[in-house]
C-alpha cells in the first residue's frame, strides 16, 4: 500500500514540476516579448517592416504570403493593417452576399435609441398599458340605448313562474340468463396476415 502512495506522490510531484517548467518558460517568453514590444513601439512601422523584412501592408496583392505578420514579435497595429488588405483582396471574405445568418451587428448596443419609452414593466409586461387602453375603450364607447321605453316595466322585476318538471318514469329492467338464439350470433373478427415469399 506505501508503494502505490510513493508511485502516486512521486507522479503528482512530476506533473506539477512540469506545470511550473511551463509556466516559467511562457512567463520569460512574455516578458521578451514585451521587452521587444516596448523597444518597437519607439520605432515608426517602416522601421519596423525593415527589421522584420516584411513587405508594406497597404501594397499586399492576392497571394501574398502574410505568414510573417502572424509572428508574435510584429505589434498588433501591423498585423492588423496587414489582415485588413487580407480581407479586401479575397472575395469571399470581402464581398459577403447578404445571405449570412450572423452577418448583421444585433447586440442591444447597435439598436439603442436614446430616451427611448416602452409600457413594458418587469414583471408585468405590457399590463398597465393594455388596462388603460381597455379603460379609454370604454370611455369613448356609446352609451346603449335600452329596447324598452322608461315607461314600460321590465318583467324581470316580477318573479319568474316556476313550471314544475314532471318525473321521469320509471323502469323495469330485468337480468335473465337465458341466451335469445333468434338473434344473429358474430364471430370475432381475426385478423389474417399473408407473406409473400
Amino acid at each position: 500500500m506505501t508503494q502505490a502512495r510513493d508511485f502516486w506522490s512521486r507522479r503528482k510531484a512530476a506533473v506539477q514540476a512540469e506545470a511550473e517548467a511551463e509556466a516559467e518558460v511562457i512567463a520569460s517568453e512574455e516578458q521578451v516579448i514585451a521587452t521587444q514590444h516596448a523597444e518597437l513601439e519607439e520605432k515608426s512601422d517602416a522601421e519596423i517592416l525593415a527589421q522584420f523584412n516584411l513587405p508594406d501592408p497597404d501594397q499586399l496583392q492576392a497571394g501574398d504570403d502574410v505568414s510573417g505578420f502572424m509572428a508574435k514579435a510584429v505589434p498588433d497595429r501591423l498585423r492588423r493593417r496587414a489582415l485588413r488588405r487580407l480581407w479586401r483582396l479575397n472575395p469571399v471574405l470581402a464581398n459577403v452576399d447578404g445571405l449570412v445568418d450572423y452577418g448583421e451587428d444585433y447586440t442591444d448596443a447597435a439598436c439603442v435609441i436614446e430616451n427611448i419609452q416602452t409600457a413594458y414593466q418587469v414583471g408585468k409586461g405590457m399590463l398597465s398599458h393594455i388596462e388603460a387602453l381597455a379603460a379609454e375603450a370604454e370611455e369613448d364607447a356609446p352609451e346603449i340605448e335600452p329596447l324598452v321605453d322608461e315607461g314600460e316595466t321590465l318583467a324581470a322585476e316580477e318573479e319568474p313562474e316556476v313550471v314544475p318538471t314532471p318525473a321521469p318514469a320509471q323502469v323495469a329492467v330485468a337480468f335473465t340468463d337465458e341466451v335469445d338464439e333468434t338473434a344473429p350470433q358474430v364471430a370475432p373478427r381475426r385478423m389474417k396476415f399473408e407473406f409473400e415469399g
